[in-house]
């Protein structure tokens, strides 16, 4: 999925970030942000899935922001778990002057159907923007996995005491080598299996052979 900006969108954002940590994300912020613009399209017209809406096109945003950014890192890497990780942290640094703003919209992403849909958009233009262009099953796979440590490591993030992105970082490659190692695991288990059940099929094979004939 390639990036999709709403130029209204991306400056009714910009507008009403300085206004987002005491009013919160809503028409509040937004009208505060227009007050003295009277000619402004109405909140319902730039968002009209109201602030949920508004959490997701900030978080787009600031994605999309991440990504200018991370170029100059993620540009010349190979690996792919490097570019990926690259993004990520980039998109921290990117958050860190609006973190009360991402708090702010941290309990949308609570909500269920709202935080997977979300999570899933996040991690599909992660992935995306590592160039990564697989298409067999493995682009499930590793969307699923990114998106079980990302918005874990976007809320230690928000209450790292430290208020920086280095210990979320290190948060995300703890989660991220948890994942290799549940992996590597269930490939050890499969090999396992596939041993016994090449080893049953010989043993029926050598019963067979060895059974006198009728």
């Amino acid at each position: 999925m390639a990036f999709k900006s709403d130029p209204q969108q991306d400056a009714a954002i910009d507008a009403m970030l300085p206004f987002v940590p005491s009013l919160g994300w809503g028409s509040r912020a937004f009208k505060a942000a227009y007050a003295e613009t009277p000619d402004a399209l109405g909140v319902d017209l730039v968002f009209p899935g109201g602030s949920a809406e508004m959490v997701e096109a900030f978080l787009d945003l600031s994605l999309r922001r991440a990504l200018i950014a991370a170029q100059p890192r993620i540009g010349g890497e190979m690996r792919l778990g490097k570019r990926v990780r690259g993004v990520v942290e980039a998109l921290l640094v990117t958050l860190e002057p609006n973190r009360e703003a991402a708090r702010r919209g941290a309990a949308w992403l609570l909500r269920p159907s709202r935080g997977l849909r979300v999570a899933g958009r996040l991690v599909d233009q992660i992935w995306y923007a590592a160039e990564d262009r697989s298409s067999d099953f493995s682009w499930y796979t590793k969307r699923a996995s990114l998106a079980a440590i990302l918005l874990p490591t976007l809320f230690f993030w928000l209450h790292d005491p430290m208020g920086d992105e280095v210990a979320s970082m290190a948060f995300f490659d703890r989660k991220l080598a948890g994942l290799g190692q549940i992996g590597r695991t269930r490939a050890k288990l499969a090999g396992c299996k596939d041993m016994l059940r090449g080893r049953k099929r010989g043993m029926a094979r050598h019963a067979a052979a060895d059974r006198p004939a009728a």
